[in-house]
């Protein structure tokens, strides 16, 4: 679709139904209102997709349904992410031939792998790859740091040409430009409106599963627009919602609110749990705060 991803790109939510079976009907439609409002991309089958915890052919169903549905108006990317580097380049060849834009890649999450590790695991998906890869920098959840002398590193590799960068570090954004040379194009993972002004094309958010509109236009406002001081106020209005489903609750919390605003897409999958009825009175205060709930 495009030689060049930028944007805010929503790392959605699997819909499953109430026997915990992946909802195909409820994804689609999820799929096409994240397009109709306006978001610039679409990543199923990340860690908040709950990607872990489906079966090979509940992967492929998901990704067909969201290429299926996107039907080339903004590019996808398919969370491709394993731990052995042979399932990786399987899970990319399926993503491909479904017609994926792209794919991210989580590091190996248990293996605990080298620099050289890495360097052979990266660049043998990079052969492997048609599409450009996005590698996926979350050091809290996958026990791997990709630093920027590493990223700088595998910026020389076939189709690593993307990374999401999801620490708090935003002045990785920019090492990370300036040891790759421009090879390498930064999305933000936690931080949105920071990473913009550091210098990052994208922001892979998990917010945007339930305010794609306005995620979306931080971005248009900072990069396209430079309009920093509307872009920092709506960043502000909508904190409510980034600060709800950050930490443990990115998949639970996204799905109670979204279950409150009409888009409902089911509940997590175990381990993962329902959110504590406890903690509901917080989404529907934050939903409320932007606009959301009356």
């Amino acid at each position: 679709m495009t030689d060049r991803f930028r944007g805010t790109y929503t790392v959605m939510v699997t819909a499953f139904d109430t026997e915990g079976r992946v909802d195909l009907e409820a994804q689609a439609r999820f799929t096409d209102w994240q397009v109709r409002e306006g978001i610039h991309g679409l990543i199923p089958l990340g860690s908040t997709g709950e990607f872990l915890s489906m079966s090979p052919e509940e992967r492929r169903s998901v990704a067909k349904c969201v290429i299926d549905t996107v039907a080339g108006r903004v590019p996808v990317l398919i969370g491709a992410g394993a731990e052995s580097t042979d399932d990786v380049i399987a899970n990319v060849r399926m993503a491909e031939e479904l017609g994926a834009d792209g794919t991210m890649i989580i590091p190996p999450f248990y293996s605990t792998p080298t620099w050289d590790e890495l360097v052979n695991h990266f660049g043998r998906i990079g052969d492997a790859a048609k599409q450009p890869v996005m590698i996926y920098n979350n050091p809290a959840t996958a026990n791997v740091d990709l630093t920027p002398p590493l990223v700088a590193e595998l910026s020389r590799l076939p189709q690593i040409d993307y990374i999401k960068e999801s620490t708090m570090d935003v002045t990785r954004i920019r090492d990370i430009l300036e040891m790759s040379e421009g090879r390498m194009t930064v999305f933000g993972g936690i931080m949105g409106f920071e990473s913009f002004v550091a210098g990052a094309e994208g922001w892979v958010a998990v917010g945007s599963n339930i305010m794609p509109a306005a995620l979306a236009k931080i971005f248009t406002l900072t990069a396209d627009d430079e309009d920093y001081h509307a872009a920092r106020a709506l960043y502000r209005e909508v904190l409510p919602i980034i600060r709800l489903v950050g930490g443990h609750r990115y998949v639970s919390g996204s799905k109670a609110a979204l279950e409150l605003i009409g888009q409902p897409m089911g509940g997590p999958r175990p381990p993962r749990l329902p959110l504590p009825v406890a903690e509901l009175s917080e989404v529907k205060a934050a939903l409320t705060s932007v606009g959301l709930l009356p």
